[in-house]
């Protein structure tokens, strides 16, 4: 057996595979080096038959790669579900974001808002269509490029209102978490892992993704703003 695996995962995961990485190394002594990026760029170096064990991303992106052959069948495993939340830049006006109505009262009397290029951006764009202002809102809008929080951003003063995985603004210097948006509007994405077709060593890809999904994994999740899948 080899001491070392390889994952590709989205930034939303990050934190947490990083300390159940560590966790699996302590209990097995086999290292686990998962490369974090933007979901996009992800699934491009999977399609582009990029070496790799293990790959974690939005649980629509992996049926998609394993329809195209490159998840092998029957791996796939929900790992985290993970709702978006709202943020300000530290110290400015908290607005009520108690309902749909304020949360769109909000985001029309925001300067700039800033959202994700991944599941939580797709959303708010779609939030916007329904509500008749994605033209309106859309002068305002800043998405952060791939692999940038957008928590950086706020914090820099690019925006005053930003949206994100609640995983990808936790611990985040410079900002405020206001809360997840309320449920009427919240989306929730399932992060699913799967076994890569160009992985090597299939048998230990499929023992790591097993112990991510085990029990003894879900006080990390909890930890970073998600919950078991």
């Amino acid at each position: 057996m080899t001491n070392r695996l390889t994952g590709i995962s989205s930034m939303a995961t990050r934190q947490v595979l990083a300390d159940l990485s560590a966790i699996y190394q302590q209990q097995t002594g086999i290292e686990v080096a998962i490369r974090p990026m933007g979901g996009v760029e992800a699934a491009r170096l999977v399609r582009a038959g990029e070496p790799t064990d293990i790959v974690v991303l939005a649980s629509n992106v992996m049926e998609k790669l394993e329809a195209e052959g490159h998840i092998v069948p029957t791996t796939r495993m929900g790992l985290a579900r993970s709702g978006i939340a709202m943020a300000i830049r530290s110290g400015a006006p908290k607005p009520d974001i108690r309902n749909e109505e304020a949360v769109k009262r909000a985001i029309l009397g925001a300067r700039r808002i800033c959202y994700s290029t991944g599941p939580s951006g797709d959303h708010l764009l779609q939030l916007w269509e329904r509500w008749g202002v994605a033209e309106a809102v859309s002068q305002r809008a800043l998405q952060a490029p791939p692999g940038v929080p957008v928590g950086v951003l706020l914090a820099q003063g690019e925006a005053d209102l930003g949206f994100q995985q609640m995983s990808e603004l936790m611990h985040v210097p410079g900002i405020e978490i206001l809360g997840p948006l309320p449920p009427d509007i919240q989306s929730v994405t399932v992060f699913t892992g799967g076994v890569a077709s160009t992985s090597s060593q299939p048998e230990n890809s499929r023992a790591l993704l097993t112990f991510l999904i085990s029990p003894q994994t879900e006080i990390s999740k909890r930890q970073h703003g998600m919950e078991p899948a």
